[in-house]
């Protein structure tokens, strides 16, 4: 478990989101989840940039693996389902009410996840790069 705090990451964040960088349906639910947190409690990297190789590795993630989004609060690394579902604690108005998902086994929803995770490319296509912060959502991403 990771104890230390990357020179890249803010002070005290309430959580940082890693995506998949050049997935259409990652960067649709960045932004999604940008618009639902007014008060920008959670910080974003994308998993093939320098600072989200840096987290993957301080947790013992795999650094080639971009199937799975991350979410890191504390000192813990969530993953898959685990991680959406707790992404959704972090989300303005109905949001959070998604959590009650937990709920369901973890293999039942990682399957779900699993499925999603491997058709999103067909599904939503993928980009030729990593998305590019606009210039007022820039203080929001950790530094590549």
């Amino acid at each position: 478990m990771h104890t230390g705090t990357d020179p890249q990451s803010p002070s005290h964040p309430n959580a940082i989101v890693l995506f998949d960088g050049v997935c259409n349906m990652c960067n649709s639910i960045v932004k999604f989840t940008i618009r639902r947190d007014p008060t920008g409690k959670l910080r974003f990297a994308s998993l093939q940039s320098d600072a989200g190789q840096r987290l993957l590795e301080s947790y013992n993630l795999s650094t080639h693996d971009f199937n799975s989004f991350v979410l890191i609060e504390g000192n813990r690394a969530y993953t898959k389902s685990s991680a959406a579902l707790r992404l959704t604690r972090k989300l303005h108005l109905l949001w959070p009410c998604l959590y009650i998902g937990i709920v369901i086994p973890k293999p039942i929803r990682d399957l779900i996840y699993h499925f999603v995770a491997h058709n999103r490319y067909r599904w939503f296509g993928q980009a030729e790069s990593c998305m590019m912060p606009t210039p007022e959502l820039k203080q929001r991403f950790l530094n590549e």
